[in-house]
């Protein structure tokens, strides 16, 4: 996956050694294993670079994730050599805060009011309902629901010149 430019001085110098040696070590084939969550695959992912990606056909792109989103840690054990299917699949939740977060800066800065910026992402469970309001007592046998007053009429209003 392309490095966003505002993210690129959070890798290190030596990102693309350090990368090119994960997907040699994976024998350039996908190594998720289902940290990506899909489900979609048993064991390791069937992917290799270049060849068609199994279920769409596109074709494979390997990438390399960090488990923990830190691009800065390098370590091999946060390291997982994966396609562009299970990278985006990782990486779904960890972009949806980012992009709740743009937008909450760009209200921010076009002057609206700053909200919870990650209140949306929620998965909601049950219905927001309105709170309940007690009900009126029914009326009583032939006594009229709405109980209305009209105003005094009787005076014409005063007409002011």
């Amino acid at each position: 996956m392309p490095i966003r430019p505002e993210n690129k001085d959070r890798y290190p110098a030596d990102w693309p050694a350090i990368s090119l040696a994960a997907k040699e070590a994976a024998h350039w084939r996908c190594a998720c294993t289902g940290q990506c969550g899909r489900g979609t695959h048993d064991g390791r992912c069937p992917n290799r670079h270049g060849q068609a990606a199994y279920g769409t056909g596109t074709t494979v792109i390997l990438t390399t994730a960090h488990l923990n989103h830190q691009p800065e840690d390098v370590r091999p054990d946060n390291l997982v050599v994966m396609c562009q299917g299970c990278h985006l699949h990782h990486d779904r939740a960890h972009h949806r805060v980012t992009a709740a977060l743009t937008r909450a800066a760009d209200r921010a800065a076009a002057g609206q009011l700053a909200l919870d910026a990650v209140a949306d992402l929620a998965e909601p469970t049950e219905p927001v309902m309105a709170p309940a309001v007690p009900a009126a007592p029914a009326p009583a046998p032939g006594e009229p629901l709405f109980l209305f007053t009209p105003p005094d009429n009787t005076q014409p209003p005063e007409v002011r010149s």
